[in-house]
């Protein structure tokens, strides 16, 4: 993995650019920040989730957290030349000569999919394993996805009744007026801790994981359409150029060409 530096300059900027705001105004960043309103925002949050979800799946949630930060490095051009060697190999000695590359592979998903293929499995049946494989895990980070975006919608309403509270509070204190102002004051700060940490975080970390799931789905699948060709025995320079094409095309599938009408059709 490689730490994506984009990531990073836009959390910062986020924040910075909020506080850097408050300061300009005349305000004081000590000012807003109240534990207890980040407790009210962030508790009620997880709590809304793991009831929307599960606490598995929440925990599970957190933990892809960084792939945020670190994207996973997938090179491509090398993996290109990887099949394509494989590919020369198969033609030369067979598809057992793959053996030890299925051992050595350091990929889990070309692992399996070298070794579907070493063992003889009809090439259908290893398609539709591979695309078994590669489904399983799309919906996966999908309902990563989903539960950051879900904590992007809790969060602000959650604020708001972060905020209620606090003018309750402050109702109480009615008979001190030199206290209300400041008190109203501290009681909005959990409505922006709910804004800020949907706006800013939460959904901004959905819409990265599902950059990552789209692309580890490419990977995947560049790798799926290589061991494929290598097992029906496709010529190597015609692999090549397919996984090229798939590879510019961001690993959608071309659509087969329009059939040409006939000259009696033409004529009709």
């Amino acid at each position: 993995m490689k730490l994506d530096v984009a990531s990073l300059v836009g959390v910062v900027v986020a924040i910075a650019s909020v506080l850097l705001g408050q300061v300009l105004e005349g305000g004081h960043v000590s000012s807003i920040a109240q534990p207890t309103a980040a407790l009210i925002v962030l508790g009620g949050t997880f709590g809304a989730c793991v009831m929307a979800f599960s606490v598995k799946d929440v925990l599970g949630a957190a933990k892809a957290a960084k792939l945020v930060v670190f994207e996973p490095s997938h090179d491509h051009e090398a993996e290109i030349q990887h099949l394509v060697g494989l590919a020369k190999k198969a033609r030369k000695d067979g598809l057992i000569a793959l053996e030890s590359d299925a051992e050595e592979a350091e990929d889990p998903f070309l692992k399996k999919a070298l070794w579907l293929a070493v063992d003889g499995t009809d090439p259908k049946q290893v398609q539709t394993t591979l695309e078994t494989m590669i489904d399983v895990e799309e919906e996966r980070a999908g309902r990563v996805a989903k539960i950051y975006e879900s904590a992007g919608g809790f969060a602000p309403t959650v604020g708001i009744l972060g905020a209620v509270l606090g003018l309750i509070h402050v109702m109480e204190n009615l008979d001190d007026p030199s206290k209300l102002g400041g008190g109203i004051a501290v009681a909005f700060v959990a409505t922006v801790y709910g804004v800020a940490s949907a706006n800013l975080l939460f959904l901004p970390m959905a819409n990265k994981l599902k950059l990552r799931a789209k692309a580890d789905v490419h990977h995947k699948e560049l790798l799926m359409n290589g061991v494929l060709s290598i097992q029906t025995g496709d010529n190597v320079r015609l692999i090549e150029d397919k996984l090229r094409a798939a590879l510019e095309g961001g690993g959608e599938k071309p659509e087969a060409p329009a059939a040409q009408p006939t000259p009696a059709a033409a004529a009709a």
